[in-house]
């Protein structure tokens, strides 16, 4: 099960108090008490591992490490151990108690989300000419704390979307070692599927129905995956009462959910075109053609659509690499 949308509590550590010490020494008397250390923050960090969310499906609370005491003779307490959270790229981390985001989107890309409270000073800070005896410290500062909420937002090459039961599974285990769950019924796939091409990734997002963008069927859940896709794979199923209405309908939700979304590269296949006669096919070729000049008719049986499936991937890297 992939989790990619999680709320935790996250709190920074205690900064350690200063201590009074005094220096009990024959002609060396004098204040000695080292300074708290400072308590451990809470960083995120990019990992490449899809399901690093997981880990926070049960356990909602973490806290990193306070910060040891001060300590006579002049020794500071060590510092908290700083609490390193792993999440995946194209994680977008939201403090919900001020509304900052931070989005991570490069592996070892490590964002400082809660900072640890500062160490207390000892009472060797507080001497001067006038106070060569002080029995001031002061007690170490409390850490942040913060409600994190992860979203999980999926960085792809390529998003495949149209209304559920259309074939994007099949064609993603065609053309990648992928191995989604195939059958003959809508909403098949529960959760995104990712293939790799070469250098390509392919995103099999759930299937988009009227209303998702609102909040029905799958789809709100997952259309924040599309975002971050540079070219969308449109999908309609050749024997479709209405062709043109399931492609408005996917666009119309898309648009309902960001309005940059229409403006991505598009491909219309015309999927499953086996099941119906070339005539059909045809007609709905036409009818598409009208609203997107892009469209091509394919079927994992026919080895001859999947290699043009295969040039648009092949032309995809091309460029990727070049740039």
């Amino acid at each position: 099960m992939l989790i990619d949308d999680v709320k935790i509590s996250v709190t920074a550590g205690k900064g350690g108090k200063g201590t009074v010490a005094f220096n009990k020494t024959k002609m060396s008397f004098g204040p000695t008490g080292g300074s708290g250390g400072k308590g451990g923050s809470v960083f995120v960090e990019g990992v490449s591992d899809l399901s690093a969310l997981n880990k926070f499906r049960f356990k909602k609370e973490f806290n990193a490490e306070n910060g040891k005491d001060g300590l006579p003779r002049l020794h500071d307490g060590h510092d908290g151990r700083d609490l390193i959270l792993s999440v995946p790229l194209g994680t977008v981390v939201h403090k919900l108690n001020t509304g900052e985001d931070v989005e991570v989107i490069k592996i070892g890309q490590r964002e400082l989300v809660v900072r640890g409270g500062r160490g207390g000073k000892g009472n060797y800070l507080f001497r001067s000419s006038t106070n060569t005896t002080p029995k001031e410290f002061e007690e170490g500062e409390i850490g942040e704390s913060f409600n994190l909420r992860f979203e999980l937002k999926l960085i792809a090459d390529v998003g495949f979307v149209g209304l559920p039961n259309v074939g994007k599974s099949s064609l993603l285990n065609e053309l990648t070692n992928a191995k989604s769950k195939v059958a003959n019924y809508p909403f098949t796939t529960l959760e995104p599927n990712l293939g790799v091409y070469y250098d390509l990734i392919l995103a099999d997002i759930p299937g988009l129905i009227e209303g998702a963008s609102k909040g029905k069927g799958l789809g709100i859940k997952f259309l924040r995956h599309v975002e971050r896709t540079k070219i969308l794979f449109h999908f309609i199923v050749a024997d479709s009462a209405d062709p043109v209405l399931d492609y408005k309908t996917v666009r119309g939700e898309l648009e309902a959910y960001n309005k940059l979304l229409l403006e991505k590269p598009e491909y219309l296949f015309v999927s499953k075109s086996d099941t119906v006669s070339q005539d059909a096919v045809a007609e709905i070729i036409d009818k598409l053609e009208k609203l997107n000049q892009n469209v091509i008719p394919i079927s994992i049986y026919d080895w001859k659509s999947i290699e043009r499936v295969r040039k648009i991937l092949n032309d995809l890297i091309s460029e990727k690499t070049e740039k």
